[in-house]
């Protein structure tokens, strides 16, 4: 008998229940029974600007009104890109209200990363930020798209903050405009959509009876070692279960009359969607957002707006310590904190339970577990450098690789699969991918992990070839394709390069093509174009030729144990069963390895969450802002590459730095 057999996780429950109660079958269920209960509390904080969820539900009416107006239904799919903001909430409630799937993206995504996205999911209508609306434009004509409603994140602020944003002409007043919002011809406003001329103030709006537990609520893409986006899709249940499950595994959550959810995670991702907008929404908590987390931002919230919740990622929480003992704030009152996207240093737990006298542990979960599937528990049971134990009602077990039927004894490595109310249905349009994502009704994580004898995981590595930036992943083989079409690319490789804080710089290994010059910033502007910001290699390193398998077949963790030799940053090791990484059915699922995210960010999916210090959304970058990584090297010099020496020695090949 195994761990997973005897459910031996079950002894670090204390009193919490194996199994939730669900009071709400429905995302919307719980929606509608807060505004029953919690009407007078305040539903959202942005800049100084107040929302209770009585105007909250207000707005949800009147924007659903106005899609119903446009011909939206139950089934139909309304895109959403937009930062963290008041409107964001509204606009996922208010598909939801009338029936319809949100399908999310992050709003700094390219056109060309859209167009894909739009011709597989075919929504007609696009709720996005106004500055996004010329990548939006650029793929109406060539997808279903036919109707882009523009957001202006200035309307959700104080009056007074609109009025000098809007007509100070001071320079900086100017450029924080020019950051925050810009003109979208072709586009129809959020507020027109709102507003009674398009379809009433929308106070006959009811949740229609054809909306289950089954119904999709919500579409993430998020892709595989080749890189082509799949969209996950998230039923009412699955993040409705994901709630309930939170909540009683983190019993003290709804203890607090005015509770606080800190919005720095992005709400295009899975983890900022559930544990920011479900969860307060579940506890009739305030949503503290900020569109972008940057530390100024983030330490004025916390200064007026402590949070009691608040999730994020390692390099969050030491940011906000280290700007904290500078600026003297005090951060006690933070309750619960959650982390996720790479792993949690032992001593940033310490440091930062000390500063707020709360709790923080490390949870694992994937885009297609809503996120959370398993989490240390929120008491002197947590154990560092482990993702913790199955979440109540979740069963999870390691299975042989190459006999998925069996399961491994404690203490041996094999692939993380899990079961719950939370997994997710399958990949739209996509049976191949979906079957191949599930094993006798056990979803496969792709990543190897180990369960002790008294139910503890912990995570050897990802069988996947994904890498974790700044809390977000990056799949190798879309940049690669990116890269692939450069006409000065002959062939490459594209890996992770290990950071002190456990996530990895995206960075690229390349072969020329004969007569090519060496150009990397005119690779990275190639990039740019194509790929959002945190996909664009921060280091082009030239090769002579990079490690094939016998059928030439480009075996990546080779390439990476070339690089990291070159780098003197570990010991190389070539890994001859790399074929095995890439498994039936491991790419078809989001997974975090080493670095291990509460889904995955992910496609990032996926914005900066890391990105704490970043001067404007468009070039938001978690890399610029996380932890500090050793300079890049040239043993090979180029005077196009040219770099400082690496702290570890040098290497051979060209290298250049963003």
């Amino acid at each position: 008998m195994t761990a997973s057999d005897t459910k031996a996780w079950l002894q670090h429950y204390g009193d919490i229940p194996e199994k939730p109660e669900y009071e709400h079958k429905t995302l919307l269920s719980l929606y509608d029974s807060n505004l029953t209960n919690n009407h007078h509390r305040q539903a959202t904080y942005f800049f100084g600007e107040s929302m209770t969820y009585s105007e909250l539900a207000k707005n949800v009416r009147a924007v659903a009104a106005g899609l119903k107006a446009f011909g939206v239904g139950p089934g139909d799919r309304v895109a959403v890109l937009l930062p963290n903001c008041p409107q964001h909430v509204i606009a996922f409630y208010a598909i939801q209200k009338i029936g319809a799937t949100v399908v999310e993206h992050n709003p700094l995504y390219t056109a060309h990363e859209l167009e894909s996205l739009f011709s597989d999911h075919g929504a007609r209508i696009a709720i996005c930020w106004d500055k996004a609306a010329p990548m939006l434009e650029q793929v109406r004509s060539k997808t279903p798209l036919e109707t882009i409603i523009s957001v202006n994140m200035i309307n959700a602020m104080p009056r007074t903050k609109q009025l000098a944003l809007r007509y100070l002409p001071l320079p900086s007043i100017r450029e924080k405009r020019k950051q925050l919002s810009q003109f979208a011809p072709n586009t129809i406003s959020f507020e027109s959509l709102a507003s009674e001329a398009f379809g009433g103030d929308g106070r006959e709006i009811r949740t229609p009876d054809c909306v289950t537990s089954d119904s999709t609520a919500l579409i993430l893409y998020t892709s595989g070692t080749t890189g082509t986006p799949k969209g996950a899709e998230l039923t009412q249940g699955n993040i409705s279960a994901n709630i309930a499950q939170i909540l009683t595994f983190f019993p003290t959550l709804g203890r607090n009359p005015d509770e606080r959810v800190l919005g720095a995670l992005p709400m295009f991702h899975v983890y900022g969607l559930t544990l920011i907008a479900g969860l307060a929404v579940s506890l009739g908590g305030e949503m503290v957002l900020v569109p972008k987390p940057e530390i100024p931002l983030l330490m004025d919230v916390i200064k007026n707006r402590k949070p009691s919740w608040m999730p994020g990622v390692p390099t969050l929480y030491s940011k906000v310590m280290e700007a904290a003992e500078k600026q003297d704030i005090d951060l006690k009152g933070i309750t619960n904190s959650i982390s996720g996207a790479a792993p949690l240093p032992e001593d940033t737990v310490e440091k930062w339970e000390q500063r707020t006298g709360g709790l923080l542990v490390e949870g694992y979960g994937l885009t297609e577990t809503s996120p959370v599937l398993c989490c240390n528990p929120h008491s002197e049971n947590r154990r560092p450098g482990y993702i913790g134990i199955p979440f109540p009602d979740t069963q999870v077990r390691i299975a042989n690789p190459d006999n998925l039927d069996e399961t491994m004894p404690d203490g041996e490595e094999g692939e993380l699969l899990g079961r719950g109310p939370q997994v997710f249905k399958g990949y739209l349009h996509n049976e191949e991918a979906t079957e191949n994502a599930f094993h006798d009704g056990w979803f496969r994580t792709g990543d190897m992990a180990v369960m002790e004898e008294d139910g503890f995981v912990r995570i050897v590595s990802r069988i996947k070839e994904m890498i974790i930036t700044g809390g977000f992943n990056v799949y190798p083989g879309e940049v690669e394709d990116c890269l692939g079409q450069h006409p000065d690319v002959e062939e490459c490789a594209v890996v992770g390069r290990p950071r002190k804080d456990g996530s990895e710089d995206v960075v690229a290994c390349g072969v020329r093509r004969a007569g090519a010059a060496l150009d990397p910033e005119g690779l990275k502007d190639y990039c740019r174009e194509r790929l959002t910001a945190y996909k664009v290699p921060r280091t082009f390193y030239h090769f002579e030729e990079l490690a094939t398998d016998q059928i030439g077949k480009l075996r990546r963790r080779e390439v990476q144990a070339d690089l990291l030799d070159m780098l003197g940053l570990v010991p190389k090791e070539k890994d001859d069963a790399t074929d095995a990484d890439e498994a039936d059915g491991s790419e078809d699922s989001d997974n975090s390895g080493k670095a291990k995210p509460l889904d995955e960010q992910p496609d990032h999916q996926e914005s900066d969450i890391a990105g704490v210090e970043v001067d404007d959304l468009d070039d938001a970058q978690p890399d610029d802002a996380t932890a500090t990584r050793p300079d890049d090297a040239t043993a090979k010099p180029d005077d196009s590459a040219a770099a400082e020496p690496q702290d570890s020695g040098t290497q051979d090949g060209s290298a250049t730095d963003k």
